[in-house]
């Protein structure tokens, strides 16, 4: 673990930076020893979300202070020991900066971590988000854990569809049962908002580039995070799932600003 030079304990280093701005690429290697995962792409995807602020040289590089280091080693252990969302995080931080001392919920394993939400973070059970729920599912709907599944028939209830159409939906692969022939939160989430479509009139078949842009963004995932499951370091390893959602949510995101950018386009 990184220290400051102090050297004290769960503080993330700027031994390096100690009294003066460094770069972004200084920055990585200052964390990368507790955080081998870490890449100058995730410190910049911080900045945006406003968890750091950086100084800025004229020519517009980024110049970050001691604190800055520190915050962020802050940030990244927080989302690796509890699972928390980035808007959690930023909460906590700006409450400890107001002399505030909020308490973290206990580290969580990356078994307890729930199922990503749309806005960018998952907690586990005792953290902020405790109770979401998965995107497409209306607020006060009955919502399995990750590890729980539901029968064919709660999910034909659930969604408010025939079985026809259920099969139908099988038949593209946009809906997958487990070999136990039960749903589990993931496919629920994606029969009620294919349900949702099929009011608009956007059947099935409309939906296979849908799917098959979900499939090719998958193995980009994949792509990243194989390394990571192979890492000697065991907490690499563990990391790769929380890597995994955090890609997810940002494919979402993209996913979703693309859409909107050809919509107006496409209306000008």
């Amino acid at each position: 673990m990184l220290r400051t030079p102090s050297g004290g304990a769960g503080s993330t280093g700027a031994a390096g930076a100690e009294g003066r701005l460094v770069s972004i690429g200084t920055v990585l290697n200052l964390l990368r020893e507790e955080f081998p995962e870490v890449t100058i792409s995730k410190i910049r995807f911080l900045e945006a979300e406003g968890l750091v602020e950086p100084q800025r040289t004229p020519s517009g590089y980024r110049k970050f202070s001691t604190e800055d280091v520190e915050r962020l080693g802050c940030v990244l252990r927080m989302q690796r020991d509890h699972y928390l969302p980035l808007r959690v995080i930023k909460e906590h931080l700006e409450a400890r900066e107001r002399g505030e001392t909020p308490q973290l919920p206990a580290p969580a394993k990356p078994r307890d971590a729930a199922l990503v939400a749309v806005d960018g973070g998952a907690a586990g059970p005792s953290g902020a988000d405790a109770g979401a729920v998965p995107a497409g599912t209306e607020p006060g709907a009955p919502v399995p854990s990750p590890a729980a599944r539901i029968g064919r028939e709660e999910l034909l209830s659930t969604t408010g569809v025939t079985e026809g159409d259920l099969a139908e939906w099988e038949s593209y692969g946009l809906v997958t049962p487990h070999p136990d022939g039960g749903f589990g939160a993931d496919a629920v989430a994606v029969a009620r908002l294919v349900a949702d479509l099929g009011r608009f009139g956007l059947e099935p078949r409309h939906l296979r580039a849908m799917k098959a842009a979900a499939d090719r963004q998958a193995g980009l995932v994949e792509q990243v995070v194989a390394p990571l499951r192979r890492h000697r370091n065991p907490q690499t390893r563990a990391h790769a799932e929380a890597t995994t959602r955090e890609l997810a949510t940002l494919s979402v995101r993209l996913h979703a600003a693309l859409v909107q950018a050809a919509l107006h386009a496409g209306s000008h």
